[in-house]
């Protein structure tokens, strides 16, 4: 029984997970991932499948889920791992490991994972979002996950805010890593959940503090949490129009915080013109793991 392997990456630390062809877990470990020396990171990554191979005694098919996207000559571009900036992962790890190498954008083997095994099954068209340290998702359609020429489906955290939210709220214009300003990402993901409330409330506040003091009432965060709906319905709103899903699934951190869950539909319906509905919201049922089974699942897909 042939055997998939599925490796999330992200800034902080990488995750491997062991499945079978039914995609049950067998085996999973986390360690930290290199961040500033390519060399140290392909051969933890060498070292790692080694070990699985080990555990299952034999060369299993390997998906990785990876931040940032592959440009028209394999190199990976926009991730927040440094070293892998303008690096031909694919190649070097195949030449490596002597074995296919799928790799994908961490957001959109969440998305794969949800749309096939998760709160999206059943779906034919499926809207992944995560609201975590940044803002993107994918789009899982007609049975296949949808990429685009430049792979950029998905990449809406780089999308403006749209106007009305930030005048209406009267809101400063946040620099994003991307080199843009005004990102959607910057105001809809945790950290942007954090400058709203920083700026509302005058200083540095977390968004487990933002959350404890929504509860307690504290007028600033109340005021935080509507401005910051708002942003969040705005993005979810465009989102319907160009793709016009049948569920959006949320995922991330912040999909642990009902409120926001539960005033997405509302506020997302707030940025639509009549006679447009808004679909079912559901958070991802994989949760932390969604990207691990997702590359695991692309990894088995392009071994056939």
């Amino acid at each position: 029984m042939k055997l998939c392997y599925g490796l999330d990456i992200g800034g902080t630390k990488m995750e491997l997970a062991i499945f079978d062809q039914q995609m049950q877990l067998q085996q999973e470990w986390r360690l930290a991932t290199p961040t500033t020396n390519y060399a140290d990171f392909l051969q933890q990554l060498c070292d790692q499948i080694t070990q699985a191979d080990q555990f299952s005694g034999q060369k299993g098919q390997l998906g990785i889920a990876l931040p940032g996207i592959q440009d028209a000559n394999g190199r990976v571009v926009s991730s927040n791992v440094p070293c892998l900036n303008g690096r031909q992962v694919v190649a070097d790890l195949q030449q490596l490991l002597q074995r296919p190498v799928a790799i994908g954008n961490d957001c959109r083997c969440f998305v794969l994972s949800e749309a096939v095994l998760g709160a999206g099954r059943g779906f034919v068209r499926v809207l992944g979002v995560i609201l975590g340290t940044g803002c993107g998702g994918g789009f899982y359609a007609d049975g296949a996950l949808q990429q685009g020429r430049q792979q950029l489906v998905g990449e809406f955290g780089h999308q403006n805010l749209a106007a009305r939210v930030v005048q209406q709220h009267r809101l400063p214009l946040y620099s994003c890593g991307c080199g843009l300003v005004g990102c959607a990402e910057t105001y809809v993901s945790g950290r942007g959940l954090e400058r709203l409330y920083q700026h509302f409330a005058g200083e540095p506040k977390s968004t487990y503090q933002w959350l404890e003091d929504y509860r307690a009432g504290q007028p600033a965060a109340v005021h935080t949490f509507a401005a910051y709906m708002d942003a969040l319905g705005s993005v979810l709103a465009a989102q319907l129009l160009a793709y016009d899903p049948d569920v959006i699934v949320l995922g991330g951190g912040l999909s642990d915080i009902a409120e926001i869950v539960a005033a997405a539909p509302e506020a997302t319906q707030a940025h639509l013109f009549a006679g447009v509905q808004v679909p079912p919201i559901k958070v991802a049922e994989g949760g932390a793991a969604s990207g691990k089974r997702g590359a695991a699942l692309l990894g088995a897909k392009a071994n056939g």
